[in-house]
């Protein structure tokens, strides 16, 4: 069982998460979710909203897991509403993490179609894991109408929330896959390909698709127009 920090460390830790070196930075996330204390809850949130390292925000998160839910949620949910992107994503992975159901509601359509890449990202991947069953199909509908957006890594992690829903995307994906833009159809293809073949990679899937649209094939292996 851990226990909390004496009275007179935890703000020399809590201080050095602010410390010039990123090693200094990386053992204090660690003291803090080896040993938690619920008044770091506070100071690990709103570090994670300005920290430049990704290894040390890692950290954070996984200190932050490490605390009862019923104190970081509260503060992470507040975090959503920041506009600095970085906070939205972080509070958004974080939560992913954490798996706490109860922060479902708080997945927005606004969140999910932020024009941050990164903070969308977050949110998809958080969505995935929080949705209940019954919510599945209209949070398929929003992912996809994201479709097409952003570069690949982008359109990759799009494709793998896609995928985690499983029959229950696969309405709002055929329809997709028809789709009067090139780029939204190629994307979709990509989806369709990765979900039945996952071992090929989605660098073969897209350029596949790729090929399929040129084609006109609609996502047909039989090559036929649509």
């Amino acid at each position: 069982m851990t226990r909390p920090y004496e009275d007179t460390h935890t703000p020399r830790i809590l201080r050095a998460l602010e410390d010039g070196s990123s090693s200094v930075r990386l053992r204090a996330a660690l003291a803090v979710g080896t040993a938690p204390d619920p008044r770091a809850v506070g100071t690990l949130v709103e570090r994670c909203a300005v920290e430049p390292e990704f290894q040390v925000r890692e950290m954070l998160t996984w200190a932050l897991t490490r605390h009862a839910a019923a104190a970081t949620v509260p503060r992470l949910l507040d975090e959503l509403r920041s506009e600095r992107a970085q906070a939205r994503s972080q509070a958004l992975h974080t939560l992913s993490k954490i798996g706490d159901p109860t922060a479902w509601p708080a997945l927005t359509r606004a969140l999910l179609t932020d024009a941050d890449d990164e903070v969308a990202r977050s949110a998809w991947r958080a969505a995935v894991v929080l949705v209940p069953e019954g919510g599945k199909p209209a949070l398929a509908g929003v992912l996809a109408s994201q479709l097409g957006r952003g570069g690949r890594e982008t359109q990759l992690s799009l494709s793998r929330a896609l995928i985690a829903l499983g029959e229950a995307m696969l309405p709002v994906l055929h329809t997709a896959m028809s789709d009067a833009v090139p780029h939204v159809r190629r994307h979709a293809i990509a989806t369709e390909r990765l979900l039945r073949d996952p071992d090929a990679g989605f660098e073969f899937a897209i350029e596949e698709a790729k090929r399929i649209v040129a084609l006109g094939a609609d996502g047909r292996e039989d090559g036929q127009e649509g």
